[in-house]
């Protein structure tokens, strides 16, 4: 089984994006950069919502490109939206249906790591539905007050166990959680 890994920054509040979507306050530059670039490459797949993927457009990407090609060339990218009007192809799918039938069936197949790169709303939708097995955050020193939350509405609840945590010089950090879901009784 593929281990799905939501590895995103967030604020100290536990928010991944503005209102807006917009990212301002998050940190861009410093050591954890280059860490979290080695970690792209050491997956098979990447998931994100339309509005995740769509923020790439400021950074140069294409309309109907894949994300992250560039750092990881094998990188599969699956963009769950029930509205993209872009066609598909070799390396992007649009998912649009059975969103977490998908996930179920990619987790089974064989192959490197998923990353949940974003999308509170389908974090919360995954997590629900207990598929989530570690979360990596990069805990921004900030704090934004509002915004688009972490697990974006879900009510969820979900044990974290300690993997691994690492502070950066600038304020950064880099913490590593296994998820537990609890036992329905």
């Amino acid at each position: 089984m593929r281990p799905l890994i939501y590895d995103v920054a967030a604020s100290v509040d536990n928010f991944i994006a503005h209102t807006d979507g917009s990212i301002g306050g998050f940190l861009s530059e410093g050591e954890f950069v280059a860490d979290f670039l080695e970690r792209i490459k050491t997956y098979g797949a990447v998931l994100m919502g339309r509005h995740t993927y769509e923020w790439g457009y400021a950074y140069g990407l294409k309309k109907g490109e894949p994300a992250y090609t560039q750092i990881n060339p094998d990188l599969m990218n699956y963009v769950f939206s029930k509205t993209v009007t872009f066609e598909p192809g070799e390396r992007i799918q649009i998912i649009s249906e059975n969103e977490i039938e998908f996930v179920r069936e990619l987790k089974a197949q064989e192959g490197k790591p998923i990353w949940l790169c974003g999308g509170g709303e389908l974090a919360g939708k995954l997590l629900e539905a207990q598929l989530i097995d570690e979360l990596s955050i990069k805990l921004n020193p900030v704090v934004l007050g509002d915004g688009v939350r972490l697990f974006g509405s879900s009510k969820s609840r979900a044990d974290l166990q300690l993997i691994s945590s690492k502070a950066y010089d600038n304020g950064l950090l880099l913490v590593k959680y296994r998820i537990g879901y609890p036992s329905a009784s």
